[in-house]
């Protein structure tokens, strides 16, 4: 199974609104492209590209990134995927941050860090995974 095979687009109803399921559960959802994503969605050469990969990815630099993250189906919200490798200022990895926010690391610093940003940065505010990482850099960090 693909990653695309776990949500269908049933009908477009408005230029960045969709009408899926997903395909696990059955659920009837509407997925909205988050507003600072729409600039990416627009671009469909990726998913031309990639036809079984989730027909909501998009590149964004080096990452892939999820535009409908505000409606996407819980099945997504748990998958793990890495949004973030970050490293201190020698370039030695210090950990990973998945696709739910979530910090997997063993360095107590980088996790009170971490834990500073979850406090001023609320994972439901816009933009928090950039404005994480920007914390992050801000913080001496390197993140890719």
């Amino acid at each position: 199974m693909y990653l695309g095979d776990y949500i269908t687009i049933d009908r477009q109803i408005g230029p960045f609104e969709f009408e899926c399921e997903s395909v696990s559960t059955g659920t009837q959802f509407t997925a909205r492209i988050d507003e600072d994503k729409k600039d990416i969605f627009s671009d469909h050469s990726f998913a031309d590209e990639h036809p079984r990969a989730c027909r909501f990815l998009r590149p964004d630099g080096s990452l892939l990134r999820c535009t409908i993250h505000n409606d996407s189906p819980a099945q997504c919200k748990f998958y793990r995927c890495v949004v973030m490798r970050i490293m201190d200022r020698e370039g030695t990895f210090l950990g990973t941050v998945t696709g739910t926010l979530h910090l997997h690391a063993d360095d107590s610093r980088l996790r009170a860090i971490w834990e500073e940003a979850e406090k001023s940065i609320p994972e439901s505010s816009p933009g928090s995974e950039e404005r994480r990482e920007q914390y992050l850099r801000d913080q001496g960090y390197s993140v890719q």
